[in-house]
């Protein structure tokens, strides 16, 4: 009788996790909007009961979703900035980055379905905003610590004005990943334009 919580609480963890891998691949086949809760309970096999015991609203489970995958990103920034010594080598930096950053299409077309909803429904856009500025503090921390060892262009400010501007360099060429699918492109166009960005254009891109 003691493992009975914990038996319970994994299941409801497996079904929340099959919840979500499930609504992935169903707003990414369909967009947000155009997705009922019936058609994710039944793509993950399970009843509403099963949603409502795990999320209040698909708003809700949209967010986790994001969430997931926003910590993801986040998490492979920091680890890929933090190889390092106290200096900043910006191209060898940049190549770790572009090479472990998710590039999904799927999942691009899930954040840019959630980035429209948000930008309709102001409490959403401040839970999006708070995620964003966890991406841009991983790379801001890691600027701070190359201060004093590389200088970063004047152009950009303080590190918070780098770390905005690495942020909308990567949302710009994730648009264009959009539209022409093609990773490999986005990962060498993505590691030219930060190498230019955060060396002021002086050393030529790896």
């Amino acid at each position: 009788m003691e493992d009975t919580p914990k038996r319970v609480t994994r299941r409801r963890a497996a079904t929340r996790a099959r919840l979500l891998e499930s609504a992935f691949d169903v707003f990414a086949a369909r967009g947000f909007g155009r997705v009922s809760i019936e058609e994710i309970c039944e793509a993950a096999g399970f009843s509403r009961g099963a949603f409502y015991s795990n999320f209040a609203t698909l708003d809700e489970l949209f967010f986790a979703l994001y969430q997931e995958r926003a910590d993801l990103i986040a998490s492979q920034v920091a680890e890929a900035l933090a190889q390092d010594g106290p200096g900043l080598d910006v191209p060898a930096s940049v190549d770790r980055v572009t090479d472990v950053l998710l590039l999904d299409v799927d999942w691009l077309l899930v954040k840019n379905d959630f980035l429209v909803h948000a930008a309709r429904d102001p409490g959403v856009a401040r839970a999006l905003l708070d995620h964003r500025a966890r991406l841009r503090e991983a790379v801001a921390d890691r600027l701070r610590r190359a201060r004093g060892h590389t200088e970063l262009p004047a152009v950009l400010g303080d590190v918070e004005g780098a770390a905005r501007a690495v942020v909308a360099a990567y949302d710009g060429v994730t648009v264009q990943l959009l539209l022409d699918r093609d990773v490999q492109a986005a990962r060498a166009w993505l590691g030219q334009l930060l190498t230019a960005l955060l060396t002021d254009g002086s050393r030529n891109p790896a």
